[in-house]
């Protein structure tokens, strides 16, 4: 990969890093602040999508590493609407999901025709972050909904 481009994939990389920390931290504080009658599922949910986007960050790193990169210690945004409402909690993770996403879709084009490991890297965490989209999109349907939720 050229060297101007190989900074653009790095840069690219930190970005996604920064996302996914921040979804450990928005993830983990959604787990304390979830309460009623569906608390451990939900609770457990969560914690496990913490634990995802730890992994996720990860990745990202090992790969601005292998392209000669420092990985950030940065932390992407962390707004919080003060709503703890599950359904308030879940538009707020669909939210950052999809920022998430777009930012892997950055990172693919990129990477098209210069690096097949970053090009399937993208790839696969686009199609994990879109069924992760899916799932949300349907914990914040009504019961018996077909048609997708929409803010």
């Amino acid at each position: 990969m050229p060297t101007v481009k190989n900074q653009i994939a790095i840069d690219a990389l930190n970005t996604i890093m920064e996302l996914e920390l921040a979804g450990v931290v928005k993830y983990t504080h959604y787990s304390l602040m979830v309460y009623g009658f569906n608390r451990i599922p939900i609770v457990s949910w969560l914690k496990a999508n913490a634990q995802e986007s730890l992994d996720h960050a990860h990745k990202a790193g090992e790969l601005v590493t292998l392209l000669g990169g420092h990985p950030s210690l940065k932390i992407g945004a962390l707004l919080e609407t003060e709503n703890h409402d599950i359904g308030a909690i879940l538009v707020e993770s669909l939210t950052h999901e999809k920022e998430a996403l777009d930012a892997y879709y950055a990172l693919l084009k990129i990477a098209e025709g210069t690096s097949v490991l970053l090009e399937e890297y993208a790839r696969e965490m686009i199609v994990l972050e879109e069924l992760h989209q899916d799932e949300v999109n349907k914990m914040l349907r009504r019961p018996g909904a077909i048609e997708s939720f929409k803010e």
